[in-house]
């Protein structure tokens, strides 16, 4: 615990891995400290650059669906709507970040994951399990914390693949004595296909350019750092009538954070950062922007190699406009809160105690906690046990668009968990975790079904439980990563599944090392899901299986091959909506240091 608030301030300023040791194993999303991923009480995922790099996903949603617990719906191809399910809970319980900054809008759904390029990307944490007490709203279901590239020399990589796709993308960085800067930019396009199953559907397209720009320097014993994220392109689909349209997009996140030690026992981080999230349709006058300016000022306390304290403010201001089939509104939402962590990690065991007290626009003041435990046993096993809550605050959608209900309360949830996990001398790990989620005053559209007048109420109910399983094993030349969840999603309501949610899913990741080629595997295997709760349409499971092969060919030049659904399955995810079929994509990369 002693070296945390040096690894803290260089996760925080983008600083390379080299400058604080080796961080691979370690994980700041869990506790807001970095901690080994082994340590972490919750259940946590890493995606880190290598994986990243052998998948040739097009978006990060397609690094994500691979890790048991993590199911998606996606409205057809590249570019579509895509939404993320966190064992079993909401799509918009899923609490999205870049860099530590919230990207979920203001407006409707969740973060817009399709449009986030995995070339901006080093790695992805995933906590499964609520966070609202060190993140705040929206984190019922887990967090995914996106950390962007901090590169080093130059990289430029050019690909192309099925569907009329080809990408290019350029990556540089400095190293010097008063500091880093790295920058990267990306452009994809694709022709796409049929995003509909409609026989005479036309093929819609979908273009992205991304940029990131990294940078941190020293100035007298402060820390300083700027962290910027853009997205920006255009994606075709079809409406509800199945007429072709399209809409522009952008999204971005800018971050300046100043840090200092003014003890050695403190370390101050103050973070002052700015999303956009906006929408135009081009076809009518629709749209959907939000805004958000937050301050973040994170205080970390080592009060003994085995103690320490986070205590924070937090505060957010929020801009959101819509249009939506004649309906409008131009809502400013603030948020404040207050946290505190206390996480003692000590030969035993550890204890994780965290309290946020949140003072609300729209609903009033709110207090979420988690309380987790875990025991070290002398055969090598750990056993935890975890409590928490978590809330979602009512969108300016849920308040003034279609059916808007200004008195809306938040959506509750209350979450126990209980694991067992091993780390074993031949580098395997197994953990197996027991939960049940409890999520009240879910948002529902209730309306007259003579008239179809209603509005937005607090009045839904659900109740998630499962068992979640992960093994992974390191040995010699070969990586074995295999996620398996069984779990019963039911609306408390009626008994019913929850829509788009499986009760049974299963994945298998394998790398195999033939230096200077690597092959691997991933499979992932799901159950039936029902697509909707004003239906009895069920989603056929489906197995999909993909193959990726590496080839070193020098020091500096890398070629890299997907090959899509191999199977050729079709398989939708969301009721009439495409998914891709077999296709095969290749990249060839340059390195130089």
């Amino acid at each position: 615990m002693k070296h945390y608030p040096f690894l803290f301030l260089s996760l925080l300023l983008g600083l390379p891995a080299n400058a604080a040791g080796d961080l691979d194993r370690v994980v700041v999303t869990a506790t807001r400290l970095p901690i080994p991923a082994d340590e972490s009480i919750a259940p946590v995922i890493v995606i880190d650059r290598e994986q990243i790099e052998r998948s040739l996903a097009t978006d990060v949603a397609e690094l994500l669906r691979f890790h048991a617990g993590l199911e998606l719906g996606r409205n057809g191809g590249p570019g579509q709507a895509t939404s993320l399910f966190i064992r079993g809970t909401d799509s918009n319980h899923a609490l999205v970040l870049i860099d530590g900054v919230e990207l979920n809008p203001g407006t409707i759904g969740g973060a817009a994951l399709q449009n986030i390029s995995p070339r901006m990307i080093e790695r992805i944490e995933v906590v499964k399990g609520p966070r609202s007490s060190l993140y705040g709203s929206e984190a019922i279901g887990g967090v995914v914390n996106i950390i962007t590239r901090q590169d080093t020399g130059l990289s430029l990589r050019a690909g192309a693949g099925r569907y009329g796709s080809r990408e290019l993308a350029l990556s540089t960085g400095l190293v010097g004595e008063r500091g880093t800067v790295s920058a990267s930019v990306s452009r994809l396009e694709t022709d796409g296909f049929p995003t509909r199953d409609a026989d005479s559907a036309p093929d819609r397209g979908f273009d992205n350019t991304s940029l990131g720009l990294n940078a941190a320097t020293t100035l007298i014993k402060t820390e300083l750092s700027l962290r910027h994220w853009q997205s920006e392109g255009n994606t075709e689909y079809l409406d509800f009538f199945l007429s072709p349209v399209d809409q522009d997009y952008t999204n971005r996140a800018t971050a300046v954070a100043v840090a200092a030690q003014p003890a050695s026992a403190w370390t101050t981080a103050l973070t002052v950062s700015e999303i956009a999230d906006h929408i135009q349709q081009q076809q009518s006058p629709d749209f959907a922007d939000t805004d958000r300016l937050s301050i973040d000022w994170q205080n970390d306390f080592s009060l003994g190699d085995d103690h320490s304290l986070v205590a924070g403010v937090y505060v957010s201001r929020e801009k959101t406009r819509a249009l939506s089939f004649g309906t409008a509104f131009d809502e400013r939402t603030d948020a404040d809160a207050l946290y505190l962590e206390d996480y003692l990690d000590f030969e035993s065991g550890q204890l994780l105690l965290a309290a946020r007290y949140t003072d609300h626009d729209t609903f009033g003041d709110q207090t979420t906690w988690n309380a987790e435990y875990a025991h070290r046993l002398a055969s090598g096993w750990r056993l935890s046990a975890a409590a928490g809550t978590g809330f979602r605050a009512p969108d300016a959608t849920d308040r003034f668009g279609f059916g808007g209900n200004p008195g809306l309360a938040s959506e509750e949830s209350q979450n126990l968990e209980l694991a067992v996990d091993r780390r074993f001398a031949n580098g395997q790990r197994l953990r197996i975790s027991v939960f049940r989620n409890d999520i009240d005053n879910l948002i529902e559209y209730v309306f007259d079904p003579v008239t179809f007048e209603g509005s937005n109420l607090n009045v839904a109910e659900a109740r998630i439980t499962g068992v979640d399983a992960a093994w992974d094993w390191q040995t010699g030349a070969w990586q074995f990563d295999v996620g398996a969840l069984l779990q019963d999603p039911e609306d408390r309501q009626n008994g019913e599944p929850l829509s788009r949610r499986a009760r049974r899913s299963i994945t298998v990741n394998v790398v195999r090392d033939f230096e200077p080629f690597k092959l691997g595997l991933n499979l992932l295997a799901t159950s039936k899901r029902k697509d909707s709760p004003f239906s009895d349409t069920m989603n056929a499971g489906y197995a999909l299986l993909n193959l990726d092969a590496g080839w070193q060919a020098s020091p500096a030049w890398r070629l890299q091959a997907r090959l899509e659904n191999l199977l050729d399955r079709d398989y939708q995810t969301a009721a009439g909506f495409n998914s891709a079929g077999r296709g095969l994509y290749v990249s060839a990369v340059y390195r130089r240091q």
